[in-house]
């Protein structure tokens, strides 16, 4: 259904490799290394995904041909005011279970499409409710899953999330780093 464009994931995430894979669409894989994931300290926290996804999407300008469409992303967890992103450490990876657990955060993906003469950039956002999470559970799951690659330090699709989410409103597939729905509707009307 969406035949005009060739399109390219810039995303070295085998989950969201996975879900766009499941829209049953051609793409390719292309990631240019060394972007720079920063956004200003004053930019507000529900903003800082679709202002990293619009930064990586900047990186490709030079590269696009005619009928390129890069799909560029980015997910934050946000709580209260602040930008949960990638733990460094398990020390940093407890610390933020801690932060979310017994509350309710919103997990933001931002997304960039972009091709040779448009660009279209948007913002899905899911709430997500933890149970209080005991220190043990914490432990456990940042000792087995290791969850340094994840923003807010879990992947919903693993052990945490069986155990510990309450209540999710909003896509599921957004919490896991691309809102395909959205993405899908997206694309057939760019």
């Amino acid at each position: 259904m969406i035949k005009d464009y060739h399109l390219i994931l810039s995303s070295n995430s085998p989950r969201r490799k996975e879900l766009l894979a499941g829209l049953d669409l051609d793409f390719d894989i292309h990631v240019i290394n060394g972007i720079n994931e920063s956004y200003p300290e004053n930019l507000p926290a529900m903003e800082t995904a679709e202002y990293i996804a619009m930064e990586k999407a900047e990186a490709y300008k030079d590269e696009l041909e005619d009928n390129n469409l890069v799909i560029t992303a980015d997910t934050v967890v946000v709580i209260g005011d602040k930008v949960l992103g990638k733990p460094k450490t398990h020390e940093e990876a407890c610390k933020m279970l801690k932060t979310l657990s017994g509350h309710t955060h919103k997990v933001v993906t931002g997304v960039c499409l972009t091709s040779i003469n448009k660009q279209k950039h948007f913002s899905v956002i899911t709430e997500v409710t933890f149970k209080s999470l005991a220190d043990e559970e914490i432990n456990y799951y940042v000792d087995k899953y290791k969850p340094f690659d994840k923003a807010g330090a879990y992947g919903i699709q693993e052990w945490i999330g069986y155990i510990g989410v309450t209540s999710i409103n909003g896509s599921y597939f957004n919490v896991m780093g691309l809102p395909v729905q959205r993405i899908y509707e997206e694309l057939r009307s760019f």
